[in-house]
C-alpha cells in the first residue's frame, strides 16, 4: 500500500509537470498571437526546452514515474532552458552599443539559410532578442527563468517521491 502511495504521488507530480509546460507553452503562443509579440530566436529555443521538459515528464508517466532517470532529464532540460534565458536576460542587459546586429525573422531563415546557421543564430541569439518588451513589467526571459526554477523544482520533487 505504501509503495503505491508514493508511486502515485511521483506520478502526481509528473502530471503536474506537464501541465505546468503546457501552460506556459500556451501563455507564448498567447503573447504571440493575440498580444503580437513577436518571438526571437532565443525565445523559440527557450520553447523548444519547455516542450522537451514535457515530453520527458511525459515518457515517465507511460513507463514509470518513479524510475529517476526522468526527473534527472527534466532538471537537466530545464536548466539548459534556464541557459538560455540568462543569456537573453544578458544580451538585454547590454548597453545598445554593444548589443550584436539584428538577424532576419526565423521564417525567413528557415527558409533561406542553411541549418547550422539557423542553429547558432538560435543559440547564441541576436539583436532581437534584447528588443523584448516587458510583460506586467518584468522581461519574458525572466518570467521563463523562474517557469524554468518551477519545472526544477517540480522535476527534484517527483525525484523525491520515486526514491523514497
Amino acid at each position: 500500500m505504501n509503495l503505491h502511495f508514493r508511486q502515485g504521488l511521483a506520478q502526481q507530480w509528473g502530471v503536474f509537470t506537464v501541465l505546468l509546460c503546457g501552460g506556459f507553452l500556451s501563455i507564448a503562443l498567447v503573447l504571440e498571437h493575440a498580444f503580437g509579440y513577436n518571438p526571437c530566436p532565443l525565445c523559440m529555443m527557450q520553447r523548444v526546452w519547455v516542450a522537451v521538459v514535457a515530453l520527458i515528464a511525459y515518457a515517465s508517466l507511460l513507463h514509470n514515474p518513479r524510475w529517476g532517470i526522468y526527473p534527472l532529464l527534466g532538471i537537466l532540460a530545464a536548466g539548459v532552458g534556464s541557459g538560455f534565458s540568462i543569456r537573453q536576460l544578458w544580451l538585454q542587459s547590454l548597453p545598445a552599443d554593444q548589443v550584436p546586429a539584428c538577424g532576419p525573422d526565423l521564417q525567413y531563415m528557415l527558409e533561406a539559410f542553411p541549418l547550422s546557421d539557423i542553429l547558432i543564430a538560435m543559440t547564441s541569439g541576436t539583436g532581437d532578442c534584447a528588443e523584448e518588451p516587458p510583460f506586467l513589467g518584468f522581461p519574458i526571459p525572466g518570467w521563463m527563468l523562474i517557469g524554468f526554477a518551477m519545472l526544477i523544482v517540480s522535476n527534484v520533487i517527483q525525484l523525491r517521491q520515486g526514491t523514497r
